[in-house]
């Protein structure tokens, strides 16, 4: 037999061969076979592991939607309770603008000062405090209150900048009415913001 002592070079690698020997066909299928039970095993592995992160994958999932759920269900209730407040808290501010922004009458006066003194009947002596201008207001009308006030000492009338237009004070020896406006509002505010 001859040897060969040069080398062969070939244009690209080679790929997918098979080493040949003249030994016959039974070494060639037990190698075909090697190589067949290798790679089913490789396939089965690759399987088995590729389930194993699907499963991974969907309990991490589930546990992900678990938590936005029970976070949901925590925050529903105080958006719910913040949306109430805030729609009071509107409600509210458009009432105060409302009343505020309408004038201010004879009749309205009177209704307001009766109010006020239903709450102080029994008493000797009291004084009912007046925007100073609603108080004039009163005045020019002839109002059958500030009759009432000249007839006896009872009570009397004063003007006094404290008190908003739309309101007014009663004191009394034992304490004050506050029948202003803004008191008003802040009772209304207060007991509709606890519920």
């Amino acid at each position: 037999m001859n040897s060969w002592s040069e080398q062969i070079a070939l244009p690209a690698r080679l790929r997918d061969v098979i080493v040949r020997h003249d030994s016959g066909g039974a070494e060639q299928e037990s190698t075909r076979a090697a190589w067949q039970a290798g790679f089913e095993a490789g396939r089965l592995e690759g399987e088995k592991a590729l389930s194993q992160q699907l499963l991974q994958q969907r309990a991490d999932v589930n546990e992900i939607v678990q938590g936005t759920l029970k976070s949901l269900r925590q925050a529903v209730p105080q958006v719910i309770k913040d949306s109430e407040n805030m729609l009071v808290s509107l409600a509210l501010e458009v009432a105060q603008k409302l009343v505020a922004d309408m004038p201010v009458s004879v009749p309205m006066i009177e209704s307001i000062v009766r109010d006020a003194l239903a709450q102080v009947e029994g008493t000797a002596q009291f004084t009912i405090r007046l925007h100073p201008t609603d108080l004039e207001l009163l005045q020019k009308a002839d109002s059958a209150l500030l009759a009432s006030a000249d007839g006896g000492s009872e009570f009397r009338f004063l003007g006094s900048p404290e008190v908003a237009r739309g309101g007014c004070l009663v004191q009394t020896r034992f304490g004050t009415v506050d029948a202003r406006r803004e008191t008003k509002f802040d009772l209304i505010k207060r007991s509709l913001l606890s519920c």
